[in-house]
């Protein structure tokens, strides 16, 4: 079986707009289904926020302008993906196709601009759980520790008192927050080291 064949029904939708002569409208909805997933690509491969609007504002207006030339051979997820791959191309050769004067239509402006908004909050949620799950994998006390320090704010003497019997001195106190304190640094630190495993610092 080819891969047209085995094309989505959102494809055959979007085909019957193009076959109807609304290509806008089978942009938009192409953008809207696919534009999120395509920027975040373009955000893990370039490393770069606004390269990544950059190029894909550009992958947006190539879509919008060669869809109704699309020959499909190939699903409109695999041809977004590849158009996506020449505009980075194009990127990182330097080429510029904006030419002065040049309007897009509102209506490509305005999908491009959600499909930012939306993938912006959609990673930003995703890279919170991942950061939750790599939390999750300290011991029970240094996740205290973190939540206590980082999360409820609390001062060193505060978050030493909470780890000691209520019957403590204020030198137990005193050292219990020196050591917490350099506890915290090598969790912060294992943490990072972790998260830069997962791409999620650079």
């Amino acid at each position: 079986m080819d891969e047209e064949s085995r094309a989505p029904a959102a494809d055959e939708r979007i085909r019957a707009m193009v076959l109807a002569g609304d290509v806008g409208a089978a942009a938009t909805a192409l953008l809207r289904s696919l534009g999120p997933e395509v920027f975040g690509f373009l955000r893990a491969s370039l490393g770069n926020e606004s390269d990544a609007d950059e190029v894909f504002a550009s992958t947006s207006e190539r879509v919008w302008r060669s869809l109704a030339s699309f020959r499909w051979q190939c699903t409109l997820r695999t041809w977004t993906y590849v158009v996506a791959r020449n505009e980075i191309a194009r990127f990182a050769d330097g080429t510029r196709r904006h030419h002065a004067g040049r309007v897009t239509p509102s209506q490509l402006d305005e999908v491009v601009a959600m499909v930012r908004t939306e993938t912006r909050s959609a990673l930003r949620t995703e890279k919170r759980n991942k950061l939750k799950e790599l939390r999750d994998e300290l011991p029970v006390d240094d996740r205290a520790l973190l939540v206590l320090r980082i999360d409820r704010e609390l001062e060193w003497e505060e978050v030493a008192r909470t780890f000691l019997p209520e019957s403590c001195t204020e030198e137990e106190i005193k050292r219990e927050s020196a050591r917490l304190r350099k506890r915290f640094q090598l969790v912060k630190r294992r943490l990072a080291d972790r998260a830069r495993q997962e791409g999620l610092l650079s």
